[in-house]
């Protein structure tokens, strides 16, 4: 059996974990969040970085690059690849999805597009991975 799908969300808003959270549980990956890219995990290594760029006020390179730096140091859990790295924000903020993708960002997505279409994200961002293969109980927010 495959391990579960590792989630890693980087947002100090607790609406947007919480149904993050509730989207892992659906999908049986497992979730752990950050307030800040100044926080460290704890545990990785994890398949899949979200960057809330709605409730994290740093540039949106910035927050990337430390992101970056944060997760690529340890092996990755799946494939031994390195995590997808996703920035989200409203759809009408294309300008800071924009710098997201352009400071390196493997995806950017829309708000409504993450917390509509979840498990068809996590499978186009992570093809190889099994969401819901036995995964535990995201961590609380």
């Amino acid at each position: 059996m495959a391990a579960a799908l590792k989630v890693l969300l980087v947002s100090p808003d607790l609406m947007a974990t919480s149904r993050v959270a509730g989207l892992c549980r659906e999908v049986g990956a497992t979730l752990e969040t950050l307030r800040s890219v100044a926080d460290a995990p704890h545990g990785g290594p994890h398949d899949v970085v979200l960057l809330d760029l709605q409730s994290l006020a740093e540039d949106p390179a910035v927050v990337v690059t430390r992101a970056r730096l944060l997760v690529d140091s340890p092996a990755p859990a799946a494939g031994g690849s390195p995590p997808t790295i996703v920035a989200f924000g409203p759809h009408v903020a294309r300008e800071r999805l924009a710098l997201a993708r352009a400071a390196g960002a493997d995806d950017v997505v829309s708000r409504g597009e993450l917390l509509g279409g979840f498990a068809g994200l996590l499978k186009r961002w992570r093809p190889s991975a099994e969401p819901g293969s036995g995964g535990t109980s995201p961590d609380e927010p």
